[in-house]
């Protein structure tokens, strides 16, 4: 790289947690970033699920970075042992971050396309000697391009769910029934929202902590509104690990969550449906919509379906970056085997960083949400490392790129066979390999966080 590409900053896109806690460990390294935001502030994915509370607490949302740029603004620290929700998070701590940062951070600002200068992606001439050429689409209409030492993509996946269908493809009917279908978490304190759900059968589709939180929160609803109730739809069948670690998972609210849908489901407030993999929607004449199985399996009309399937990132905007990524999980090549849900469901997936998140492309990094690719359990803490280490490498400190500054917390759930419907064999659902699970989950108090 030569001395003048080495002068421009490198960019960075998204200003969500992982964003902002990577310009604030590159400013710490005496690199200059520039933050490219597509919303209109920081953390707008955040701020659509702003009504749902995070299963972390506070001491493991605010990267260390972050916090000393903060501390002399005179930001106060949140306490540490409660927890947010995304509204919280946003105006407590990402947003003030944001503003401190200034003007680099730049709002309306979409990621059209990523590229080297002068250089496609079949061009192997002097590639990495290019500059990074960057192209903006900005929220008045005016394109521009911009001109990198690196880029580090920290956008996220929210803003592409995965559809109904069992096989990745949305299932038929799913579009023209998009008046019924969210595939987001209901925020039932938003009167018209509420209103949407009360006294309706909701069908909730998807295993993690998001269906988790839907799920809770219709319960407390059915109890309030007659004629609410939830049919939980679920792709594989219900083991040991179904709810997550409860009582042993290290992150709490997590495992409370857990209890709080198998609670919803004892209580009966809703039923849940195993092995059903979605095939079709069905609008009946009166407007409700019927869910169709690969099998042939049909469900009881529903007023609302809730879709809660996962998220995949968008890779259409570095398309002309060589990028090497699994096939199945779209996640970095080396960071894949940690994190693949075929093989494990653990929380025991080591910090990592700049190795395991390199690609062909010298000085591309997709870190975040967005390095998982399709697999879940994502925690803020992980992003923050990875962020730490590339800024570290960045700056030509080799040594603390690959040094690890984190321990993660286990979730008490181990086993492989964490997509398919097949249940664990019995000495892996009873604890043994990574992290030993309970053999049974008992309900306890309501769980004090939404998940997330």
């Amino acid at each position: 790289m030569s001395a003048s590409t080495e002068a421009l900053p490198v960019i960075v896109i998204g200003a969500g947690p992982a964003g902002l806690a990577a310009a604030s460990h590159l400013i710490g390294r005496d690199i200059e970033p520039l933050v490219l935001e597509a919303g209109s502030a920081a953390g707008s994915a955040v701020r659509e699920w702003g009504h749902v509370r995070l299963f972390s607490t506070w001491s493991e949302v605010v990267d260390p970075a972050a916090e000393k740029l903060l501390a002399p603004t005179g930001w106060i620290a949140p306490d540490g042992a409660t927890y947010p929700s995304g509204a919280d998070w946003v105006e407590q701590y990402l947003q003030p971050l944001a503003n401190t940062l200034g003007g680099r951070v730049r709002y309306g600002a979409t990621v059209t396309g990523v590229s080297r200068l002068g250089r496609d992606r079949i061009v192997d001439a002097d590639r990495e000697q290019q500059p990074f050429t960057i192209s903006v689409l900005n929220a008045d209409g005016t394109e521009e391009r911009l001109t990198a030492r690196a880029v580090i993509d920290a956008s996220g996946t929210w803003s592409t769910p995965s559809p109904i269908g069992g096989d990745g493809l949305p299932a038929l009917g799913e579009k023209a029934a998009a008046d019924r279908i969210s595939y987001r978490i209901p925020d039932l304190k938003d009167p018209a929202v509420r209103a949407r759900y009360a006294g309706k059968r909701t069908a909730v589709i998807g295993s993690g902590a998001s269906a988790f939180t839907a799920l809770a929160q219709l319960a407390e609803l059915a109890k309030e509104a007659a004629g609410t109730h939830a049919v939980w739809v679920l792709r594989r069948g219900i083991s040991g690990s179904t709810f997550g670690g409860g009582s042993a998972d290290q992150l709490p609210a997590r495992g409370a969550l857990g209890l709080a849908a198998k609670a919803a489901v004892d209580d009966g407030h809703a039923d849940a449906v195993t092995g059903f993999r979605t095939d079709a929607v069905e609008r009946t004449e009166d407007g409700r919509l019927v869910l169709v199985a690969e099998d042939g399996r049909r469900l009881d009309p529903v007023d609302e379906v809730v879709v809660l399937t996962g998220l995949r990132p968008d890779l259409s905007f570095v398309n002309e970056l060589r990028l090497g990524l699994d096939e199945r999980l779209q996640a970095p090549v080396d960071l894949a085997p940690l994190i693949d849900p075929n093989q494990h469901s653990c929380g025991t997936v080591y910090p990592h960083g700049v190795k395991e998140l390199s690609h062909p492309e010298k000085d591309l990094y997709l870190v975040g949400m967005k390095s998982y690719g399709r697999a879940p359990t994502f925690l803020a803490m992980t992003g923050y490392e990875q962020v730490r280490s590339i800024a570290a490498h960045l700056a030509g400190d080799h040594e603390a790129a690959e040094r690890v500054e984190l321990t993660l917390p286990e979730t008490g759930v181990c086993g492989g066979a964490g997509l398919f419907e097949q249940p664990k064999a019995p000495e892996e659902t009873n604890g043994g390999g990574c992290c030993a699970s309970p053999e049974t989950l008992t309900i306890g108090a309501p769980a004090p966080s939404g998940g997330c």
